[in-house]
């Protein structure tokens, strides 16, 4: 009874100090006062951008630093976060792809950064007639999810517990560049939607772009989407696909992508380019982009062009990496060491 009491307040109500907790006796509270902190990730910067996207650069245990995003659309809140400090995978368009893996988060540290927003965005205790702020979850920031499934797997949990934060399952979607052996464990164990970082139609492109793909190759990556659990119409598989200009856009690589994903429920994301300093490559023209989704459309598959969100402060997906990173590599006295500032969604 008493977890289940301390549980609803600190996942439910967003409590941060047990003294608040009323139904709880006061000698027990100040026990658990003594005892144990309610702890959340520190904001270091939170940045507003033009269109309202919020990103929050947060320290954790240890001084390191990760990046979360908020996104408002219409009739929903999407929370971008992230799952590991750093990256290991390298992918060659991606900004957190230059920034070395330090550690992955507990659960406590992702879960936190959920918390931290619904701090922030003063959501917590809604009536039934209002609508949640946060009422989404990507796990698309920092790091790849799957070298961190465990942690991962108990921080949705606790987000999709009806007691806790009390999202639906439905509305947490976990992308993986395509750890194969990992992907039926979320399926199984998680349960949520998935999405995957796929960017390229031949191996040979996806080894330069998702080095990744050297060890588990597109082939291998569909079977194990083919087999994910609960796969329907209704709980698609959305391919991300990053448009690269001269790299991956062509009327080619589009017939070969519906191909290859043919009797998967699906849909694509087709993802515009979002430059960072020193990236090798550009945004494929509007153009190119429209022709590439009318051929993915009429094969029969919804390939919506995302809007890029927060690009006046780096928040778009591709461009996360925190400012710590940025400012140790910066040569001294120079403006990446004197101005600390953040990026955002990772992959």
């Amino acid at each position: 009874m008493r977890v289940g009491q301390i549980w609803h307040w600190i996942y439910h109500k967003g409590a941060r100090d047990f003294n608040c907790m009323t139904n709880l006796a006061g000698p027990y509270r100040e026990t658990l006062q003594a005892t144990f902190s309610i702890a959340r990730p520190e904001i270091v910067t939170r940045q507003v951008s033009a269109d309202g996207t919020r990103k929050y650069l947060l320290r954790i245990p240890g001084g390191h630093e990760i990046e979360t995003v908020y996104i408002p659309e219409p009739g929903r809140g999407t929370l971008c976060i992230s799952s590991q400090v750093g990256c290991t995978l390298n992918c060659s368009f991606c900004h957190t792809g230059t920034q070395r893996l330090v550690r992955n988060l507990t659960p406590a540290e992702i879960v936190g950064q959920i918390l931290v927003a619904r701090d922030d965005l003063e959501d917590w205790d809604r009536k039934p007639d209002e609508k949640r702020l946060v009422s989404n979850i990507v796990l698309m920031g920092m790091g790849e999810p799957l070298y961190n499934t465990d942690n991962v797997r108990d921080a949705m949990k606790i987000a999709m517990d009806g007691e806790g934060i009390a999202l639906s399952r439905r509305r947490i979607t976990l992308s993986t560049s395509g750890i194969v052996p990992e992907i039926i464990r979320v399926g199984e164990e998680i349960n949520c939607l998935l999405a995957i970082s796929f960017h390229a139609t031949t191996d040979e492109i996806r080894d330069k772009l998702v080095p990744i793909n050297r060890k588990y190759n597109i082939a291998a990556l569909l079977e194990a989407c083919r087999n994910y659990p609960r796969l329907s119409n209704a709980e698609r598989i959305t391919f991300e696909y990053v448009m690269l200009k001269g790299i991956n856009d062509s009327d080619a690589d589009a017939r070969r992508l519906v191909k290859l994903i043919s009797g998967i429920p699906a849909k694509i994301n087709l993802i515009p380019f979002n430059p960072w300093p020193g990236a090798p490559y550009e945004r494929s023209d509007p153009e190119r982009i429209q022709a590439f989704s009318d051929i993915v459309n009429r094969a029969g598959y919804a390939s919506p062009v995302r809007t890029p969100r927060g690009e006046d402060i780096m928040a778009a997906c591709g461009q996360l990496k925190s400012a710590s990173e940025r400012a140790r590599r910066a040569p001294p006295g120079s403006s990446g060491s004197a101005r600390p500032e953040s990026a955002a969604p990772g992959r």
